[in-house]
C-alpha cells in the first residue's frame, strides 16, 4: 500500500499514464518515418518499429525524437525552422508532419482516459495533494480536454511551456522540477508517474519523493532498471 502521508504534489506524465494516446503517438511516428524512409530509400527501406519508438522517441520532446532516430540511421538533415511546413526537408518539417498526423487521428477518434487513472484522480481530489501534468507533447492540453481531464490539474507543463521557458526535456528533470515549483512543493514532497524510460530517468535525476513506473506495455523491468522506485500496472492499486 502506498503511503501518501508526506506527499504534497503528484506529477503525471500524460500519454500512457493518464490516456492511451501513447499508441496513437507511436502510430503517428511510424507513419511519418516510414513514409520518409520509403521516399528516401525506396521499397527496400528498414522500417521504423516499436523498438525504435521506445529507444529513440518515447517520452522525448518531438524534435529531439526526430534527431535521435535520424542519428540512429546515420541520416543528417538540417534543423530547419520550428514552424516549417510538414515535409521531409528538415528535422522540424518531419516533426511537424508527425504532429499533423497525430492531430488528425485525435480529431477523428477522441480519447478516453484509463479507468484506473480516473479512479486515482478521484481519490486524490479528496486529499490536499496538488496535481500537475508534465508531458513532452505539445498536444497535452488538447488531449486533456478531449479526455475530460483538463480541469483536474492546476498546472500543465507541456512541450510548448517547456520551450517558452527554455527547459530541457526528459530525461533531464527540469520540467518536473518546474512543475513541482508551480505547485509550491519541494521535489522531496512530490511523486512522479511515468511510463517511459526517459521520464523515469528524469524523475530519478530530480531526486523526487517517489518515482512510480506505470507499466502498460510489459515495460516494468525497463522502468525498474531506469530507476523507478515502484512499478505498477494499475494506478488504482495506489489508492489506500
Amino acid at each position: 500500500m502506498f503511503d501518501w502521508t508526506d506527499v504534497k504534489a503528484a506529477l503525471f506524465d500524460l500519454d500512457g499514464v493518464l490516456t492511451p494516446t501513447a499508441k496513437v503517438h507511436e502510430a503517428a511516428w511510424a507513419r511519418m518515418f516510414n513514409g520518409f524512409l520509403e521516399r528516401r530509400d525506396g521499397s527496400g527501406f528498414e522500417p521504423f518499429v516499436e523498438e525504435d519508438y521506445l529507444r529513440f522517441v518515447d517520452g522525448k520532446p518531438r524534435f529531439e525524437g526526430v534527431r535521435s532516430f535520424l542519428e540512429s540511421r546515420g541520416i543528417d538533415l538540417p534543423e530547419g525552422d520550428r514552424d516549417a511546413e510538414p515535409g521531409d526537408g528538415s528535422v522540424s518539417a518531419l516533426g511537424n508532419a508527425k504532429n499533423e498526423i497525430f492531430n488528425a487521428v485525435l480529431s477523428a477518434g477522441g480519447v478516453e482516459p484509463y479507468e484506473d487513472a480516473v479512479a486515482l484522480l478521484d481519490h486524490l481530489a479528496t486529499t490536499p495533494v496538488r496535481l500537475a501534468v508534465v508531458s513532452s507533447s505539445a498536444n497535452a492540453v488538447p488531449v486533456l480536454a478531449a479526455s475530460g481531464l483538463l480541469d483536474r490539474f492546476e498546472f500543465v507543463m507541456d512541450g510548448l511551456v517547456a520551450r517558452d521557458r527554455a527547459l530541457a526535456g526528459k530525461p533531464e528533470p527540469d520540467t518536473f522540477i518546474a512543475a513541482a515549483a508551480e505547485l509550491e512543493a519541494d521535489v522531496a514532497d512530490a511523486v512522479v508517474f511515468e511510463d517511459a524510460v526517459s521520464g523515469v530517468q528524469a524523475g530519478r535525476a530530480g531526486r523526487f519523493h517517489t518515482v512510480v513506473g506505470v507499466d502498460r506495455t510489459d515495460s516494468g523491468p525497463a522502468l525498474a532498471e531506469a530507476g523507478a522506485d515502484i512499478v505498477v500496472s494499475d494506478l488504482a492499486s495506489l489508492i489506500p
